[in-house]
């Protein structure tokens, strides 16, 4: 499996690629995409990207938690995490390629 990590610059990149934005363009509308799903989550709102997933929140209440090195208790604060829940549709397309990559091999 590869160590291959999509970053910011790779989506400005294929944007340029496909679309013959400038890079400049490109770096803009990718920072305003994320952002606009920063401030959705940051609302309290899903966001859901249809094909792909959706993004929620998840409410932790205040818990009991243990250092592993010390084992000392410590109260852990209630917090909003993010969850990503993948489609159908996307499970779908990661599993044809694993089946496609082991049957290669």
């Amino acid at each position: 499996m590869g160590s291959k990590t999509l970053t910011r610059a790779d989506l400005a990149d294929a944007i340029v690629r496909n679309l013959g934005l400038s890079r400049t363009e490109s770096q803009e509308i990718v920072e305003d995409i994320l952002g606009e799903i920063c401030t959705s989550l940051e609302q309290g709102e899903s966001v859901k990207l249809s094909s792909f997933g959706t993004f929620s929140l998840r409410e932790k209440g205040e818990r009991l938690g243990r250092n592993p090195k010390t084992g000392e208790a410590k109260v852990i604060s209630p917090r909003r995490v993010v969850v990503f829940r993948a489609s159908n549709i996307m499970k779908n397309k990661i599993n044809r390629g694993l089946v496609r990559r082991n049957a290669a091999e």
